[in-house]
């Protein structure tokens, strides 16, 4: 590693609304960041090996994406335009039986680069052949928290029990800590109680949290309601799911009561507002989730069903859906929206020092070019990088103290063999010719 310094950056610490640097300077030494302030105002002697002048670009955390499926990347755009139920009984699941660690490797590449391209350094992902997921981590640079996807109701139930203590075993704090791990139960409606009893146990065996789907359409929550007589929330947390640190991805169809639950447990709320609005699964009761101090984090779900992973995008979509289903403007407003995208991450994934820029925490950071038309005049900064940039304003990323992205040119990554091999295995999986 080495030691860098960013000086003449606007810079949004996250660290609270007025917590802006108008022109200031990031000192990263190794893979932490060792001083943030005013630019000239450290009187400590620094030398460092490469100096990044940032003038007229801002300096911000990376995004930290709560809930994805990397390599559904492979069926984006395959199966668009229908139900959640529908798209995934007869068009997801059948082609994803077909897929091959080769397949979940590349399509995995695509979903990283993407990321890295529009400014995230931090994902959440949920699948299957999950070696070769911690395989792409590690090679790209990027941080990830990873599961691996088990349906309990499934003939493959015992095997991913099996392949999730492996899996955790051999990964947890690899890739110099930046491959984090927990327990991947599909969703209620997949997982029966004695399985999930099953999955708590690995869980506690290693010490890890739990990522799931919960509540994300009406008809599962009305499903779980006619089988168990109670909502999912309250279904997971009379299993004892709750009783874990949770990443609860969606909480589309939750009651009051079920608010109060996840508050009372901590749980962590990965809200995918496109997903959500593209399979019409409903809106999410953010605000109120927010206002009962739930954190509530940003998640873009599988490219199949977004079609993209770009986080910008996700923030101003969840910022103004929000607004008009309220008919209220004021409702999530931008640095609300920013926090989502950020700081809320690191808490919702139990890494506390990401999402935020800070001494003592982790260099994950990135720099948006604001030398741009759409980002002219500056009233606001922090409002312009909710509603006004693009993930293509993005130049600079740097994850662990190292950079991993400059002026757009991803360092750590061949475009160009992913995308064409992207391409091979998209073919086969479809079964079209070259």
């Amino acid at each position: 590693m080495g030691r860098i310094k960013i000086r003449n950056a606007f810079v949004i610490t996250m660290t609270g609304k007025e917590a802006v640097i108008p022109c200031g300077d990031i000192y990263i030494t190794n893979d932490i960041i060792s001083f943030v302030g005013n630019s000239g105002e450290d009187i400590q002697e620094f030398q460092p090996d490469q100096v990044i002048d940032a003038h007229g670009m801002v300096a911000m955390p990376g995004f930290i994406n709560c809930h994805t499926h990397a390599a559904m990347t492979l069926l984006r755009s395959y199966a668009d335009d229908m139900p959640l139920m529908e798209w995934l009984s007869e068009r997801i699941w059948p082609l994803e039986d077909r897929l091959t660690a080769e397949d979940v490797y590349w399509g995995t590449m695509l979903c990283i680069l993407e990321m890295i391209k529009s400014g995230t350094t931090t994902f959440a992902d949920m699948y299957f052949f999950m070696d070769e997921v911690a395989k792409a981590v590690e090679q790209t640079g990027i941080r990830a928290s990873l599961s691996r996807g088990m349906i309990g109701n499934g003939p493959t139930a015992q095997l991913a029990l099996d392949q999730t203590d492996e899996f955790v075993t051999k990964w947890k704090g690899a890739a110099n800590g930046r491959i984090t791990t927990m327990v991947g139960p599909h969703a209620t409606f997949t997982c029966p109680p004695d399985y999930l009893q099953k999955v708590m146990a690995v869980a506690d065996k290693h010490g890890v949290g739990v990522h799931i789907h919960v509540a994300e359409t009406r008809p599962e929550a009305d499903d779980i309601r006619k089988q168990y007589g109670k909502t999912p929330v309250q279904y997971l947390h009379d299993v004892g799911i709750l009783n874990f640190p949770v990443l609860a991805a969606h909480c589309v169809h939750v009651s009051q009561d079920d608010i109060k639950i996840l508050k009372e447990k901590n749980v962590g709320v990965a809200h995918n507002p496109e997903s959500n609005m593209k399979l019409a699964s409903g809106i999410a009761p953010v605000p109120q989730m927010l206002a009962e101090g739930i954190n509530v984090a940003l998640g873009t779900d599988g490219a199949a069903s977004n079609n993209n992973l770009d986080m910008m995008e996700e923030m101003r979509s969840a910022a103004l859906l929000h607004k008009v289903n309220t008919y209220d403007p004021t409702t999530i407003p931008s640095y609300q929206a920013l926090e989502m995208a950020t700081r809320n991450g690191g808490k919702v994934l139990g890494i506390n020092d990401i999402g935020v820029i800070k001494q003592g925490c982790k260099a994950d950071i990135i720099l948006i070019d604001f030398e741009k038309p759409h980002l002219y005049p500056r009233h606001d900064v922090v409002a312009h990088t909710v509603y006004a940039a693009q993930s293509s304003d993005v130049d600079t990323v740097i994850i662990d103290g190292k950079v991993i992205m400059r002026q757009g040119k991803v360092l750590t990554m061949d475009e160009k063999s992913i995308m064409e091999n992207v391409q091979r295995c998209a073919n086969r999986l479809v079964g079209k010719k070259k």
